[in-house]
């Protein structure tokens, strides 16, 4: 799936950058174009592989290009002051290469979480192609603004945007581990996780064939539930050596005693994975009864994957979600030392975290209502002792 990504934000820009590397390493071909946007100019200079003129700082006549200091209020008014800045860049993709937008943001600072539901507005008026949002949550360590950040953002840009794939850092930070170490290995995992589901349906770049294809139209089936979603990730290695196998028409095989033993291994192997993919650490932890649609890929060498596997991995997945619409195939990497499975799970409803950002936000608005009464009733009052102050002198 070739995709135009747009990072906002500090961590937005990161992770897009992490792509761009991941890209290079594995020769997927996801990133079709990538551009980065922000108010703080060091972000931008510290970037790596984002192009030096699809680097867009916004906000300069209002913060000078020091950022918005967490104000994801002060960081939506910016972008939509200076969207034509970002549209500018964004003229210079390529969209009729492009499968779908990615805008991509921590959703507890303030560029990002302010500026990419603005962004995926303006992207949805203009363009056919779907856009989809990619939003980081803040670890509970990081601080009340940041949360409620969260809680507001999280509610706009999910509106705004076709699906809204997530990740939770307060599931993935270890504790004791520094902020700096832990962001980067969380950025890892995000580019892992997201880089073997969007690459599925670029296989022609490894010279290999899918037995069962997922090309980027299964992918947007099954976002097309919109709503918020999750993704699960289990691996396993094993020998990228050819075992005499010869590829894909090797997987056809039944003949013979030691092929039968070792399709009924990988079948196994593949099954477990799905299992663990689906019931392990998700990006979004959840219940993953209920969901309205899921996508699993396999990924691996060639003569590690078979038909029957990924066969099995659906129906159980179709099982535990209750839905009808599960999808899956394999993404064949030769050399690959790796077998993994993905599962994509679309329009997920029973996430506790979500409920939780939802309870700060309406108290954060309850707080906000009290301290505006407050404030009136401390200005009228005022304004009534400085008229008491002032009758003996009429």
């Amino acid at each position: 799936m070739k995709l135009a990504m747009i990072g906002f934000g500090q961590a937005g820009g990161k992770i897009v950058d992490k792509f761009l590397e991941y890209d290079e390493e594995t020769d997927s071909g996801i990133v079709r174009s990538a551009v980065a946007v922000n108010t703080a100019k060091a972000d931008l200079l510290g970037l790596e592989r984002v192009p030096e003129e699809n680097r867009v700082l916004i906000g300069q006549a209002r913060v000078k290009g020091h950022g918005v200091g967490a104000d994801n209020e002060l960081g939506a008014e910016i972008a939509e002051e200076d969207i034509d800045e970002v549209q500018g860049a964004i003229d210079n993709i390529p969209v009729h290469e492009v499968d779908a937008f990615l805008v991509i943001a921590g959703l507890g600072g303030g560029t990002g979480s302010g500026g990419s539901p603005v962004l995926a507005k303006h992207l949805k008026r203009i363009y056919t192609e779907p856009v989809y949002g990619l939003g980081i949550l803040p670890g509970s360590d990081e601080g009340g603004i940041y949360t409620l950040n969260a809680a507001r953002s999280f509610q706009t840009f999910v509106r705004e945007v076709d699906n809204l794939l997530v990740f939770d850092n307060d599931a993935w930070r270890k504790t004791g581990e520094s902020m700096e170490a832990g962001y980067e290995e969380i950025n890892d995992e995000i580019v892992k996780r997201f880089g073997i589901l969007f690459g599925a349906g670029e296989v022609e770049q490894h010279g290999e064939v899918a037995e069962s294809v997922v090309d980027s139209s299964e992918i947007i089936n099954t976002l097309a539930s919109s709503g918020v979603s999750t993704v699960g990730y289990a691996a396993e290695e094993v020998d990228p050596g050819d075992s005499n196998d010869g590829g894909l028409l090797s997987r056809f095989k039944s003949d013979g005693s030691s092929d039968s033993m070792e399709a009924a291994n990988t079948t196994n192997r593949i099954t477990s994975l799905v299992r663990k993919a689906a019931l392990g650490r998700l990006t979004l932890p959840c219940e993953i009864d209920g969901a309205e649609r899921a996508l699993l890929v396999l990924s691996g060498p060639p003569h590690h994957l078979n038909r029957k596997g990924i066969e099995r991995g659906r129906k159980w997945l179709e099982e535990q979600t209750g839905s009808m619409e599960v999808r899956g195939g394999d993404y064949p990497v030769t050399n690959s030392q790796y077998v993994a499975s993905v599962i994509l799970l679309s329009g997920v409803h029973n996430v506790p975290r979500i409920k939780e950002l939802q309870q700060v936000a309406i108290e954060a608005q309850e707080n906000i209502d009290d301290i505006r009464a407050e404030s009136e009733e401390n200005l009228e009052q005022l304004v009534e002792d400085d008229e008491d102050e002032l009758d003996p002198l009429f």
